[in-house]
């Protein structure tokens, strides 16, 4: 059986200023109707760039997760953007970037009662299926601080088709697809434009508690993997303020640095 697809995707930059709070009406927004990756198309545009931008693309062909991973996407089934932002931290400094965003999505996925949690590092998961997932790139600027794009994938309506190529099971929203696209990315940019200012101004301290309240996995036994091969095996007991995961093994405590490695629920 095939889910149907809503083809409501209009999209319309003014229409979502509009709806934006004074701190994401700094944003300068761009909808397309199609690109390869809006993260790539920004990333290359950082030297010249003066202000925040919201770029969103209704499809994007060659979409890309962590660690080069391609992220598939069914036209009008997904929402899909990136946010160019300057911080004036360092690159170095930005460890726990990734998951104040998180935080920052899933709250307000939340308010739109969708119920989802955080997976570690950087996944939103419902009903123990991902349901959107967060790209970040950085770039240090000329002028000081860090030039950073999030790359944020929604899922809204998901075919089984798409299912069959990921080869898992994923989450979607059906109501969040029947919602106006606008109001809805509206309330999305509101919600990371307040989180990046918190984050200029404190760090991921201010979101440490956040991101433990939502944590997925918590007092789980869990497998971190690298390239498919178990790394570390212990109980999950939430994060650090580097946005490390703090896992309890039989040798004791182990901080685990995101890179490039993945949680697994244990079996």
């Amino acid at each position: 059986m095939t889910r149907q697809l809503n083809k409501n995707t209009l999209l319309n930059a003014v229409d979502i200023e509009k709806l934006c709070d004074a701190a994401a009406r700094e944003v300068d927004i761009e909808v397309v109707q199609e690109t390869g990756s809006t993260n790539a198309d920004l990333m290359s545009r950082l030297p010249l760039l003066q202000r925040p931008v919201l770029r969103v693309a209704v499809h994007q062909t060659a979409g890309r997760g962590r660690a080069g991973r391609p992220w598939l996407t069914v036209p009008g089934g997904m929402l899909t953007f990136s946010l160019a932002w300057h911080l004036p931290q360092a690159p170095q400094n930005l460890l726990g970037l990734p998951l104040a965003i998180g935080v920052a999505l899933a709250e307000c996925l939340n308010t739109l009662n969708q119920n989802v949690q955080l997976k570690w590092p950087n996944d939103i998961l419902r009903d123990g299926k991902k349901l959107a997932g967060i790209l970040l790139e950085s770039a240090a600027a000329s002028e000081g601080g860090t030039w950073i794009v999030a790359g944020i994938g929604l899922n809204l309506q998901v075919s089984d088709e798409l299912e069959a190529q990921v080869g898992r099971a994923l989450a979607d929203a059906p109501w969040l697809a029947q919602m106006d696209r606008n109001l809805l990315l509206a309330q999305l940019l509101n919600a990371l434009a307040s989180a990046l200012q918190q984050f200029a101004g404190h760090g991921f301290s201010a979101f440490l508690p956040r991101w433990n309240a939502l944590h997925a996995y918590a007092n789980q036994s869990v497998h971190i993997l690298d390239h498919g091969q178990i790394l570390h095996a212990g109980i999950a007991l939430g994060v650090d303020l580097l946005g490390c995961l703090v896992l309890q093994t039989e040798q004791g405590q182990v901080n685990v640095l995101a890179g490039d490695v993945s949680l697994r629920p244990a079996t």
